[in-house]
Parts: C-alpha cells; sequence; structure tokens
C-alpha cells in the first residue's frame, strides 16, 4: 500500500468513525429523533467526506512533496473511505432501536478504531497500548463533549 493510500484510508477510517459517533451521540442526546440521526450520518457519509477529502487534497498539495497521482490517490481515498466507514452506522440504525443501535455503532466504531490502531502500531514498532489507548481517548472525549452539547441544545432551544 502507498503512503498517499495509507494516508488517505487512516485519514478517512479515523474521521468517519469519530465524526459519525460524535455527531449521532449529539442528536440524540438533543432530539432522541431517529430520522435527525439518520439523516445527520447521510449527511455526514457524503458532505463531511467531500470536505475532508478536499482539505487532504489542499494539504497534501501545500506540502509540496507528493506528485499530482499521489495527491488524487489520498483525496479519493479519504472520499471513499470516509463515505464507506460513516455509511457503516447507517445500517445499526435502520435495523434497530434507536438507543440500541447507538450502542451497537459506539462498539463497532470503537473496535474497529482500536483494531486499526494496534495495526498502525505495529506496523510502526511501537508500543500497541499507548496508542490504541490515545485514540479511544479522543475518541470518547468527542462523543462526551458532543452528548453534552446535544443536551444543552435540547435544554435550551427546545
Amino acid at each position: 500500500m502507498s503512503a498517499s493510500i495509507r494516508m488517505g484510508f487512516s485519514f478517512g477510517l479515523a474521521s468517519g468513525i469519530i465524526t459519525t459517533l460524535g455527531l449521532m451521540i449529539g442528536l440524540h442526546s438533543g432530539t432522541h429523533s431517529k430520522l435527525a440521526v439518520i439523516g445527520g450520518v447521510l449527511t455526514i457519509a457524503m458532505a463531511d467526506a467531500l470536505s475532508d477529502a478536499m482539505g487532504v487534497h489542499f494539504s497534501e498539495e501545500a506540502e509540496e512533496l507528493h506528485s499530482a497521482k499521489e495527491v488524487w490517490e489520498a483525496t479519493l481515498i479519504t472520499l471513499i473511505s470516509k463515505a464507506a466507514f460513516a455509511s457503516l452506522f447507517i445500517v445499526p440504525l435502520l435495523l434497530l432501536k434507536l438507543s440500541t443501535a447507538i450502542a451497537v455503532n459506539v462498539v463497532l466504531g470503537l473496535t474497529t478504531l482500536s483494531a486499526f490502531s494496534f495495526y498502525l502500531a505495529r506496523r510502526r514498532g511501537i508500543k500497541a497500548w499507548k496508542v490504541v489507548a490515545e485514540h479511544l481517548i479522543i475518541a470518547i472525549a468527542v462523543m462526551v463533549l458532543a452528548h453534552q452539547i446535544g443536551e444543552w441544545i435540547s435544554a435550551t432551544f427546545a
């Protein structure tokens, strides 16, 4: 796997999982609406995937270290992986009660994030538990903050 593909995939996976979990939890705590959560996830899967891919594109070009092919590889892989990982969370939302689907998605997301973090650590030859813990702490912090913001929005504007 080339460095540009690995970068795009890693970014798309992390952003797709962490952003979508935060969005789902925030929308759930703020609205308790399955429609709002599904709409948010679908929006993230497309609009944020395109936005992130463009961000990667600009960033890679600004480094002036990559060929045009490498820049476009990173861009397209970011778009595809972010959209794919964000879209995975739709299935439980369609099949299960909202609160159950959110719990299933949290487990699915954190497990996937942990597995990829473990892979990255092993690839780099560093202690896996540190990398996994770091990434899980960040993801959990995003979810806690999103939950608090959702509750605040509900209390303030409902």
